[in-house]
């Protein structure tokens, strides 16, 4: 755990984190940080829930802070390090040790969510303000989405502070709303319940508490950045992003390019020697019985209307008709389900359904496939589409967010030049989408022409380097 004593410190409070715990991209990002940082000068910490299936590492860890009376119970965090991860287990078994996922069981979320992630917020503010039994204290306090929203408000409620605070917003969709009534149990002051501050439609959000109270404001993209001050993206917190422009910055994620490395696949391949693509494709097909002689496009999603997965069922049938084919991997709404299932019926032998999530197949998809769509109606940064420009599997993508900012439309200037990486579209429905499918077709029917876009989406920079770089300024910036 002992770091170069010249670095700078900054704690990371989040409630998923890879390798430990993931149910989406904040985990990855959480997880990349670390590593990414400590190039750039910064020793980072990250302090997420000790769930159930984490306590088990617990045994050989030190203690390194205790606080006794933590929302009901006793509340230890332990020090360690997970793949070269520097992690701080927040072990507090009657918030965390129980059968189900981080934030439900069932389909239904945890009742205490409030008070849970409120304890998370708490031992950070107090770790920020008073540090760690091994001698170690934070100068930047950096929180993500609303379970690690009270954090900021908590140091900035508990008086004078020497630690700076930020925010990141990953997706505004979840904003950790708690009714009024938990305000006294939550440990926040009275005094502070009014619109300029805490009050969030009558009740309690604690991604807008970490909104009002943090230093800055980071989104996970420069796009979704300007559109959350549109009513259809902030959700009702557009008003407030609006007043703090000055102090929102976006910072778009990037990959892991260890993990995500197309060089390192069964079949590996690279720009510069792309014939593995092909070997990959033939394998691909064949693992779902599939001849598809135009672009073979996947998907790999959560199927939800947000990702707009119900574009599908009324696009698909005319690409499939130009020569399209598709293969499918995620899960969500039953209904959707169902519906994907429903064109693999409909179009056996160019079109393959898995449902659910299996991490070595996502791989194997995005090496052997020609394109990647990701129809979001809003992405606040994407990953997929990331992945696809490393792999070379082309995007085809809604023009939204971070979508919008990491993929160069194929439109006749861009192609005259040289710099297309893929395809965008707007708005998002389905004569947009459909129309970019049929620009997929005929560019994948002009060999050269699909080539040189491969060779382009390849070379887009998509891993963390300039992200860690644009983070360590944002903190020296706010350094108190």
């Amino acid at each position: 755990m002992k770091k170069d004593a010249g670095m700078k410190r900054v704690l990371s409070v989040a409630s998923e984190c890879v390798p430990l715990v993931k149910t989406g991209g904040l985990a990855d990002v959480v997880g990349a940080l670390p590593g990414a940082l400590a190039g750039q000068g910064w020793d980072m910490r990250v302090l997420m829930p000790a769930y159930r299936a984490l306590r088990a590492r617990l045994a050989d860890w030190p203690e390194v802070f205790v606080e006794e009376n933590l929302f009901g119970g006793r509340g230890v965090v332990r020090a360690g390090a997970v793949e070269g991860v520097s992690v701080l287990l927040l072990d507090a078994p009657h918030l965390f040790d129980r059968e189900g996922g981080p934030y439900n069981v069932g389909g239904a979320d945890w009742p205490d969510n409030p008070q849970r992630f409120a304890a998370l917020s708490w031992v950070a503010a107090k770790i920020a303000r008073f540090g760690l039994g091994d001698g170690w204290r934070p100068q930047v306090l950096h929180a993500h989405d609303w379970q690690a929203g009270l954090a900021p408000a908590y140091l900035a409620f508990g008086g004078p502070r020497d630690v700076a605070t930020v925010i990141t917003i990953h997706n505004i969709a979840f904003q950790g709303w708690a009714p009024v009534q938990m305000l006294e149990a939550l440990r926040l002051p009275q005094h502070e319940f009014h619109p300029a501050s805490l009050e969030y439609y009558g009740g309690l959000s604690s991604l807008k508490a970490a909104m009002v109270t943090a230093d800055k404001i980071t989104t996970v993209s420069p796009s979704y950045a300007a559109e959350l001050m549109r009513p259809e993206f902030g959700l009702g917190l557009q008003g407030l992003i609006e007043a703090r422009a000055a102090d929102v910055v976006g910072i778009l994620n990037g990959v892991d390019e260890a993990v995500w490395n197309p060089e390192a696949e069964e079949t590996p391949y690279s720009a510069k020697k792309p014939k593995g693509k092909a070997q990959a494709r033939a394998a691909l097909c064949a693992e779902y019985g599939l001849e598809v002689p135009g672009p073979l496009a996947i998907v790999v999603s959560r199927l939800t209307d947000q990702k707009g997965m119900d574009l599908l069922p009324e696009v698909l049938p005319d690409f499939i008709e130009a020569g399209g084919g598709l293969v499918l991997l995620g899960s969500g709404d039953p209904a959707l389900e169902a519906a994907m299932q429903g064109l693999a019926e409909r179009f056996p032998g160019r079109v393959g359904v898995t449902i659910g999530y299996d991490e070595a197949l996502s791989h194997r998809m995005f090496a052997g496939a020609d394109a990647v769509l990701v129809p979001s109606r809003f992405e606040p940064c994407g990953l997929t589409q990331m992945y696809g420009l490393r792999y070379g599997t082309v995007p085809v993508v809604a023009a939204v967010g971070g979508l919008a900012d990491t993929v160069i439309h194929a439109n006749p200037a861009a192609l005259a030049q040289g710099v297309a990486t893929g395809l965008t579209f707007t708005p998002t429905d389905a004569p947009a989408f459909a129309e970019a499918l049929r620009r997929l077709v005929a560019l994948h029917g002009d060999p050269k022409l699909w080539a040189q876009i491969v060779k382009r989406a390849m070379a887009q920079p998509v891993g963390w380097e300039a992200s860690a770089a644009a983070y360590a300024r944002l903190y020296e910036s706010i350094l108190r």
